[in-house]
């Protein structure tokens, strides 16, 4: 297993995740690895394959 693949969460983790604030779907991005709630505007960092889903830090999506 390369390292990218090692880094990426589980598909069946993200099928149950919702965005926190508007409890909305997710879209993964693999290439920022972060998941996307694009009703609140904010992308959560996934760390270590880890998704970190506190809004503080989530990354503000340009509009």
């Amino acid at each position: 297993m390369n390292d990218d693949a090692a880094m990426r969460p589980d598909p069946k983790l993200l099928e149950l995740l919702v965005c926190p604030l508007t409890k909305g779907q997710l879209i993964y991005d693999g290439e920022r690895n972060e998941l996307v709630s694009r009703k609140a505007g904010l992308a959560y960092p996934i760390r270590d394959g880890i998704p970190i889903m506190l809004p503080s830090e989530a990354r503000i999506l340009d509009r």
